[in-house]
Parts: structure tokens; C-alpha cells; sequence
């Protein structure tokens, strides 16, 4: 069989110039300038990174897409020797770690933190972790979202008091479920850059809504059991919880699993309650006492965690506690990202043979069955779990009431751990999909070919024997979400020879 392929194009870069390094040229972020009032502006961010690259020659800086309005998205290279191409980071054996900030442009402390952090690896106490890493900075991905800074925005966060950005982008969409459909501009450009770049590990960083906890930061691995378990197991059973004993005893701050207070029984209704909607039944009210539960959120790939867990990469999510205060908040998160970069720098070799194992034992076939519906499940045994307290201050810039975090205030409480995704069905991983070449594939090929996957045509006829799945029924959410009203396929599988014309579409898994 002959196969056409696909041809890339990669982004050519142009160099900084080295100049002297002082204290005093270095560039400060605006919190820092406002005591930690206000936080940056795109020009802000935009003038430090100029700033700063003009004090190192360890530093490139690229544009890896447009926002919905236009504004140009920086990405901050670190390299020691400096590089400005995907291949050279390849060349160099290092690990790539890419960290992405501002995704919910009302989640602020990220951008903050990660100006903070790159003027310390260019010219502070990081400097040594370019012998180990080359290092991606995305410090304001939604940029648009981030100019709509407003007092009214996120009202019960603590700080900063001069306000923030809102959740969506320009167009109202939440980027952080645009990584399967690519919609947006923003999310096509950052697919665009993990292709190119293909980092090892990527960190999301975000602030918490909700629950009171005692933890001033939570995190989560990739929560989608179809990942490979071997990247699942380093980040979940060794990475993570390395990081939280060092978080602890050298920086003073708590962390844990992400996850929200709720009930057993609470979660069971809302799993009901979302198919009865689906299939227009009323719900049932509950008649029994509720058992407290602490709980992660969700396993679907339309987030980026498990995006990338679905990549064969590591990942991890950061989740700064909302209630506390901005600065807190800024420098947990910047003490998070520094320990993993960090262990990233001091296991280098055991994280780029372990991604290179996963990656051969893909292309060689070896993968086990893969679920299509799942289930969440609690951890072995109760966890005990910080319960916060909190208390309310005026924002004396918006009068509105914050929550804020009543630091030493906390009750360890056992209760089981929701933390875990597992299969309920699942199905054997083909060798290859086959498409008929019809119109209506277009948009299937194109984003396809937007996450990086390659796209075969066959040249001649191909008759063979396949399995095809054959829909039973199509079930549509009553209620649209993220635009989109989910829909829920139940088939089965058939065997039948079926002849290819030359032009149809080959997928290898």
C-alpha cells in the first residue's frame, strides 16, 4: 500500500543579544510594583519579557499564535546553550518543560509567579537548571480575557483588590475545555506549540473556586485511566508526593490531590440526574443521610491535564488556593513550579528514557485495551483531609466582601478519597481506522491534523476485512454545554469486507 504524507513547517527564530546583568535592570512584574494590588497588564507582561531578554543571551522569545482580538502570544525559551528550534531541544537530550499560566485569565497568580521564577532562572539562584532543562514559558495565554480586568470579576477570591480578567476568552469560550474541538484560535495556537515542542512535561497553572480547605495549593495528574499507567504511577506515586514533602518542610505550605468537598450520595445523583436529563426523566430527591467525600473533578480529555496525559506525557495541574491572599497565592505558586523544576532537573534521565519507553512501546503496537465509559472511584483507604476555615474582609477598591483563608485554622478529617478514574468497558486498541474520503470528513482530517496526528491517503484501492462500528441508538443532551449539546453513541462491532477507493483516509493508532 502507498501512502502520501504530510509535510510540517516549523517556526525560524532570531537571536537576542547578550547585555550585563545587574539587579537594577532587572524587571519587576506589577504586583510587585503595587504591592501586590494589581496585577499585570499585557503590556506588563509584554515589557518584562523584553526587559529581561535583554539582560541574558539564555533567553528566546517566539510568538506561537494570535489571540481572538489579535494580541500576539509570547513564548519565553530557556536554554543553557541558548537554542530556538524544536530540533535543538530534541538534540540536546534535556527534558522539556513547558508551563503554561493564565489559561482563566481571573486566576492570576500564574502569570505573576512565572515572571517571578524567569528572572530568577536567568539571573538568580535557578540559573543551574539550564545544565538540566530547556524550559517553555507561556506566561498569559488568554490575553484577551486577561484585559478585561474588572473589580466585579471573582469578588469572593482574596485579592488582588484592583481586580482581574475574566474566566472565558473574547468570544465567552473557556479554553480550558477547547483541547479536543479546537475552536478557538488560542487553543489551535497551543497545539500548534506541544507539537512543535513536544514537551515532556507540561504544568497548568490555576486558582481554586469553592470548597474551604486547609491547603494553601492542590494538584492533579492526568485523571484519564487511558493514559499510559506508567506516566500516571510517576506522577501520581512518586513525583507529586516527593514535591509536597519538600513543599512542606522547606517552603512551609500545605498541598494535596486537587478535589472539592461533597457528598457520596450527592455525587450518585448528580451521575443520575445527568442521564435523566439526557433522556428528559425528572430527577429523585435524596431520602438518606449523606456521607462526606473529597472529590477530583473530571477524566475527559477536553481538559488539559488529561489532554496530555492522552499524549504519552506528564502532566500536572496547579490549583493556588482562592482564599489566599494574592501574594500568598503568587508564592505558593511559584514554590510548587520551582520544586518540579527541580525533580525534573534531578531525575532528567529518568524522565526522558521513561517517555522514550512509553513512545516505542506505542509504535511497536503494544497497547493494552483502552476504556470508552468510565466510572470514579475512591482511593483504598479514608484520607484525612484539611478542613478550612475562613473569615470575610472588604475589598475596599469594589466594597464587595472577599473570603479569606484563616491560616492556621484547619481540622484533619478522615473521609474517603474520590481521586481515581477507571474503565467500565472497554475496547482493543485497532492496528489503523479507515475512512471513505466523503465531504463531510473535511473537518474530521483538519483537526486531526491540528492535534498533531498523521493524516494517510491511500493511493490505490484497498479491499479488506475491518470491523465496523455500527450505532444502535443517539442520545442528545436536553442542556448545551460549552456550546455543544454532547451527544452519546451505543453501537456494536461487526465484521464485513469492505472495498477502499484510492483517496480514502488511513489513521494508525
Amino acid at each position: 500500500m502507498k501512502t502520501a504524507a504530510l509535510l510540517f513547517c516549523f517556526l525560524l527564530l532570531t537571536p537576542t543579544i547578550a547585555m550585563p546583568k545587574t539587579q537594577d535592570n532587572l524587571p519587576k512584574s506589577r504586583a510587585e510594583l503595587t504591592n501586590y494590588e494589581e496585577t499585570s497588564r499585557y503590556e506588563d507582561v509584554m515589557r518584562f519579557i523584553a526587559g529581561l531578554q535583554k539582560t541574558t543571551d539564555k533567553l528566546r522569545v517566539e510568538t506561537f499564535g494570535k489571540t481572538e482580538e489579535g494580541r500576539e502570544l509570547p513564548l519565553m525559551i530557556f536554554a543553557n546553550p541558548p537554542i530556538s528550534q524544536p530540533r535543538e531541544a530534541r538534540a540536546s537530550g534535556k527534558p522539556v518543560v513547558f508551563i503554561q499560566a493564565n489559561i482563566h485569565a481571573g486566576e492570576v497568580e500564574g502569570k505573576e509567579a512565572m515572571l517571578h521564577l524567569s528572572r530568577r532562572i536567568v539571573a538568580g539562584d535557578l540559573k543551574t537548571l539550564l545544565d538540566k532543562l530547556v524550559i517553555l514559558v507561556a506566561p498569559i495565554y488568554n490575553a484577551d480575557g486577561n484585559e478585561r480586568i474588572n473589580v466585579n470579576n471573582r469578588t469572593a477570591q482574596n485579592g488582588p483588590i484592583g481586580g482581574v480578567g475574566t474566566r472565558e476568552n473574547a468570544k465567552g469560550m473557556d479554553l480550558n475545555r477547547d483541547y479536543m474541538k479546537l475552536e478557538s484560535p488560542e487553543a489551535n495556537a497551543l497545539i500548534g506549540l506541544m507539537n512543535r515542542w513536544d514537551p515532556h512535561l507540561t504544568v497548568d497553572l490555576h486558582t481554586t473556586n469553592g470548597s474551604y480547605h486547609g491547603y494553601h495549593l492542590t494538584y492533579s495528574p492526568t485523571l484519564n485511566p487511558n493514559a499510559d499507567a506508567r506516566l500516571i504511577a510517576f506522577g501520581r506515586n512518586k513525583m507529586l508526593p516527593t514535591i509536597t514533602r519538600t513543599l512542606l518542610r522547606q517552603h512551609k505550605f500545605r498541598t494535596y490531590f486537587y478535589g472539592n468537598f461533597a457528598t457520596k450520595e450527592r455525587m450518585n445523583r448528580e451521575v443520575n440526574t445527568f442521564e435523566m436529563q439526557r433522556e428528559g426523566r425528572a430527577a429523585q430527591p435524596a431520602d438518606k443521610p449523606e456521607t462526606k467525600i473529597w472529590r477530583t473533578f473530571d477524566h475527559k480529555p477536553m481538559f488539559g491535564n488529561n489532554y496530555v496525559g492522552l499524549r504519552n506525557r506528564l502532566t500536572i495541574l496547579s490549583e493556588a488556593y482562592s482564599y489566599l491572599d494574592f501574594k500568598g497565592r503568587i508564592a505558593v505558586t511559584e514554590a510548587f513550579v520551582e520544586e518540579i523544576f527541580k525533580y525534573s532537573a534531578l531525575h532528567a534521565a529518568e524522565i526522558t528514557a521513561l517517555i522514550k519507553r512509553v513512545d516505542a512501546d506505542a509504535v511497536r503496537g503494544k497497547l493494552p485495551a483502552k476504556g470508552v465509559a468510565f466510572e470514579i472511584k475512591p482511593l483504598d483507604k479514608p484520607v484525612s483531609i484539611l478542613v478550612g476555615e475562613v473569615k470575610k474582609v472588604k475589598n475596599p477598591k469594589s466594597g464587595k466582601d472577599m473570603t479569606a483563608m484563616i491560616e492556621d485554622k484547619f481540622t484533619p478529617t478522615p473521609m474517603p478519597d474520590y481521586g481515581l478514574f477507571a474503565a467500565t468497558k472497554s475496547n482493543e486498541v485497532p492496528r489503523a481506522y479507515i475512512f471513505k474520503n466523503e465531504a463531510g470528513l473535511k473537518t474530521i482530517i483538519a483537526k486531526l491534523q491540528a492535534h498533531g496526528i498523521a493524516i494517510e491517503e491511500l493511493t490505490e484501492p484497498l479491499n479488506n476485512e475491518v470491523e465496523s462500528f455500527v450505532i444502535d441508538s443517539v442520545n442528545k443532551a436536553a442542556r448545551a454545554f460549552q456550546g455543544h449539546a454532547e451527544v452519546k453513541l451505543k453501537g456494536r462491532a461487526q465484521k464485513e469486507t469492505i472495498n477502499f477507493a484510492a483517496g480514502s483516509i488511513l489513521v494508525r493508532t
